[in-house]
């Protein structure tokens, strides 16, 4: 079985910065808190031809016990189903595939542990991303299932564990936002034991209006102009009010409430008998419908056509974005440096020099050094992040944001590895952040950090272009060599780097330098 390093290395190292040609297949897989689905295309060009599609109701979210663990038997479901996909993409390249996990993953106390055995399950990396990155990528791939228009298209998406609501214009998401609010846990939360009466649905409606009280003012029909649904909650839902002739154009209230009287009518999930409706959807599909009503009720909704993109569609799109040097990651790490207003002058000098020092140093790793170059200049552009809150311990703030913001693109594992080369760029040096991390970054992060902390004392003065250093490496070693006479002229460079090798000496790593 492909052996993959363990949870969360991938969606960093096995990036396709670098690669010579564009890869014959690509594939997305969402682990979603209901089903998994997988979506395997082609490249011809720019354009992707979808050549198979995989889909199992695995239940995830069923298996999240009151301790917020994964059980068990969930966890050998999804193995199982993941053991399935495995035999489809395991012998595709790294960085062709891209797999997320969404809320039940988020939720669940036990998920690096369960990602480690998935991972080994599929043959590939799994990310976790948060609910807005899941709000973005659902956006994108519906949008590119639909001709653009020109108009504000508000999305929703109900998952199994979560229901996000987009706001955009053709391709470009503006407004995002990810509600606890889904199928799976609304329908254990009000129809535990299948019995549907009037006073559970109203308590369903009320608890789904709740939720969506506080996103009315930014997703209510005067901020848009069609709404538009994606996934399967909200696809069977319109296949069922077309299929039983109470709405020829798509989903509306009217058809809504016919649905909701059919389900009070049959009384049990058991006795469900809609069309459209499978066995399989029964036992979830009340909770979707009670968040349906509640979104057409608070956000006045008159009409909603549902869309054939999703969430992995919107991967797949994102991953051609890192295959053709797009990547929304590095746009994010520009707004952000903007936003902070980092000195992107010095924030360029700083990553100049730690380019050239890591071309300087041996890499073995199992991250590319293409890659590898990439984390460093985003660590690079951002290490001064910080400075916009306070100059005291600005590393650490600096930090904080970069493992809190919404930074599209980027994974939560992804923005733990920049938020830990933020603060490990100056003052004492923190060994544990990178022990921390799940292999290959514990030992790349403190490869990485160790040269962004050089290239941050080399450009000290803030306006003078450092010399030609030459960097050597070996074992715990690290020397630097300047042209000769450099130093002498430059004794403030001899105390900063005098004062570094004291703190690389707390983490095992002995510089010198002539």
């Amino acid at each position: 079985m492909y052996q993959n390093p363990p949870s969360g290395s991938s969606a960093a190292h096995a990036s396709p910065q670098g690669r010579r040609s564009p890869p014959e297949l690509v594939a997305a897989i969402d682990l979603g808190s209901n089903s998994f689905h997988m979506i395997v295309a082609s490249l011809r060009g720019s354009e992707l031809i979808v050549v198979d599609r995989l889909r199992e109701m695995v239940r995830l979210a069923a298996g999240l016990t009151p301790a917020r663990n994964l059980s068990p038997e969930a966890q050998l479901r999804a193995l199982e189903c993941l053991e399935r996909f495995g035999q489809r993409v395991r012998d595709m390249p790294p960085g062709t595939v891209r797999a997320v996990g969404t809320n039940t993953l988020r939720a669940a106390r036990n998920a690096q542990a369960f990602l480690i055995m998935a991972e080994q399950a599929l043959g590939h990396p799994i990310e976790i991303i948060s609910g807005i990155e899941e709000a973005r990528l659902t956006y994108l791939g519906v949008a590119n299932s639909l001709a653009a228009n020109g108009r504000r298209r508000m999305v929703m998406d109900i998952g199994g564990g979560s229901t996000e609501f987009i706001i955009g214009v053709d391709n470009t998401p503006r407004d995002k936002e990810s509600l606890r609010l889904g199928c799976v846990s609304m329908s254990l939360a009000h129809f535990g034991d299948g019995k549907i009466t009037p006073k559970r649905f109203r308590r369903a409606v009320l608890h789904a209006e709740q939720e969506l009280e506080p996103i009315e003012h930014v997703f209510n029909r005067d901020r848009w102009d069609e709404a538009v649904g994606s996934s399967g909650t909200l696809r069977v839902v319109q296949r069922i009010i077309q299929a039983a002739g109470w709405s020829r154009d798509g989903i509306t209230a009217e058809g809504l409430n016919r649905v909701a009287d059919a389900m009070l009518a049959a009384g049990h999930v058991d006795r469900l008998t809609l069309p459209e409706l499978s066995p399989e959807r029964r036992p979830i599909i009340v909770g979707g419908v009670a968040i349906v009503h509640a979104a057409f009720n608070v956000l006045r909704i008159p009409l909603m056509k549902v869309a054939d993109g999703a969430l992995r569609e919107g991967l797949l799109y994102d991953l051609l974005g890192r295959l053709f040097d797009d990547d929304v990651r590095s746009r994010s790490v520009s707004a952000l440096a903007a936003r902070y207003h980092v000195d992107a002058a010095h924030a360029g000098r700083v990553r100049d020099t730690a380019r050239h020092l890591l071309e300087q140093w041996p890499w073995t790793g199992t991250i590319d050094r293409d890659v590898a170059r990439l984390w460093l200049d985003w660590a690079a552009e951002l290490h001064e992040i910080g400075l916009d809150i306070a100059h005291s311990q600005y590393q650490k703030h600096g930090a904080y944001i970069a493992a809190n913001a919404d930074l599209a693109g980027f994974s939560r594992h992804e923005q733990n590895i920049l938020a830990a080369l933020i603060r490990a760029h100056r003052r004492k040096f923190q060994a544990k952040l990178f022990r921390e991390l799940p292999a290959p970054w514990n030992e790349a992060g403190t490869a990485l950090a160790v040269i962004l902390r050089l290239a941050v004392v080399l450009n000290r003065s803030r306006h003078n272009v450092p010399p030609d250093t030459t960097l050597e490496r070996r074992g715990n070693a690290i020397a630097l060599r300047f042209p000769e006479g450099w130093l002498n002229d430059h004794p403030l460079t001899i105390a900063d780097l005098e004062q570094e090798a004291e703190y690389l000496r707390g983490a095992g790593l002995a510089l010198n330098f002539s």
